[in-house]
């Protein structure tokens, strides 16, 4: 941890307003573009706009290493990575145009290509934050070895902002892959997941896939992207079309849909039922069919069978509790019923007297003892 001063002159200011409502008990929400309202419990307190600490502060292409102001807007800094041939590989959803860094990282959302490249997390090397004493705080820096003990940069990805502001961020980016395709094939679920096991443990260059079920349609359709070496990717899509009657798409046609993957814009998501919530399963890429509980919609399944989107109204949300950790995993309500907010319901699957709760609650104490950042927000798990 480092405590050196941070020269946006906007810090100072915010300091003073942490603590000012740590001395009162105000509580704060903190807030980027409000991309992301929709999820949590709550969002209560005075608003704490970020959207003034913007700007990218140093980028080095050849070293593969940004660091940027938490307010700056997402697409500006993927706008500026592109022109050097440059990304962020695990392909933030940004669910509005306003999103920012900032709340990129407190989110920890993470899109199409996560099971391959890994998450937010995984390309976190350093930050600067405000805790809830207006401290201002320091952890790890621009190269990938440089923590030790606690890794509190990693921490904070997806902690919603309930641990702290987020002031300063250094990422990890990647080049654009060489080579990209998509193949799409007619399977049921059951191959869908019966490939991707088998293909996941075989020298492809595998990056994203999705399958679902179409209405009225016999089978359902399993989309897979490659990307890689120009090489490698050719060498697949030969293999897997010859072997599975897979069908080449057109990248041009492809690569929009994906992006609507990434936004959960796709048809599938658009079409939910008014009564119907968004339930995210999360479970070992392994699982096999879920026998989902009668009246669901889905699922809609990526990360190669870890990641499960299923619609439902709200009162069998304990049933796909269950039913997620009966294979080693877990549910959470990720959109309620047609508008903004959750409201009172059991979004998340930590139990309130588990350890990780415990564990949650230390962190809590340690980073915000007035309890002021987001209050309410992850109840049940902070």
């Amino acid at each position: 941890m480092d405590s050196a001063i941070s020269p946006h002159p906007q810090i100072n200011q915010l300091a003073e307003r942490i603590r000012a409502a740590a001395a009162d008990k105000t509580p704060l929400h903190i807030r980027g573009g409000g991309s992301k309202d929709f999820y949590g419990l709550a969002l209560q307190g005075e608003p704490l706009d970020t959207r003034a600490l913007s700007g990218i502060v140093s980028y080095e292409p050849s070293e593969l290493v940004v660091t940027v102001y938490a307010g700056t807007p997402l697409a500006e800094l993927e706008a500026v990575l592109a022109e050097k041939g440059q990304g962020l590989a695990f392909e933030p959803p940004h669910f509005g145009a306003h999103s920012t860094v900032g709340g990129m990282v407190a989110a920890g959302l993470s899109g199409p290509a996560r099971a391959s490249v890994g998450a937010v997390r995984d390309f976190m090397l350093g930050l600067e934050m405000l805790n809830g004493r207006g401290e201002l705080l320091r952890y790890g820096g621009q190269v990938m070895k440089n923590v030790a003990g606690y890794d509190v940069s990693r921490l904070m990805a997806g902690s919603w902002g309930t641990l702290g502001l987020l002031t300063e961020l250094s990422l990890k980016v990647l080049p654009a892959a060489p080579a990209e395709a998509t193949l799409r094939f007619a399977c049921t679920q059951q191959q869908a997941l019966q490939w991707l096991n088998q293909w996941g443990g075989q020298p492809l260059p595998l990056n994203a896939s999705c399958w679902l079920h179409a209405p009225g349609q016999p089978e359902g359709t399993l989309y897979l992207r490659l990307r890689g070496a120009r090489a490698a990717v050719q060498a697949a899509c030969q293999r897997l079309m010859g072997e599975c009657s897979g069908e080449l798409l057109d990248n041009a046609l492809a690569a929009p849909d994906w992006q609507l993957c990434r936004e959960q814009a796709l048809p599938w998501f658009a079409e939910r039922a008014p009564e119907h919530c968004l339930w995210r399963l999360s479970v070992p890429q392994t699982a096999p069919v879920l026998a989902l509980p009668q009246g669901c919609t889905g699922p809609f399944i990526e990360w190669h069978g870890a990641q499960r989107w299923v619609q439902a109204p709200r009162d069998l949300g304990a049933q796909l509790q269950a039913l997620a950790t009966s294979v080693g995993g877990s549910a959470t309500l990720f959109r309620a019923e047609g508008a903004a907010q959750i409201g009172a319901a059991p979004v998340f699957a930590a139990a309130a007297d588990s350890a990780l709760a415990v564990l949650h609650q230390r962190l809590k104490q340690a980073f915000d003892p007035h309890a002021i950042f987001n209050p309410g927000r992850l109840a049940g798990a902070w």
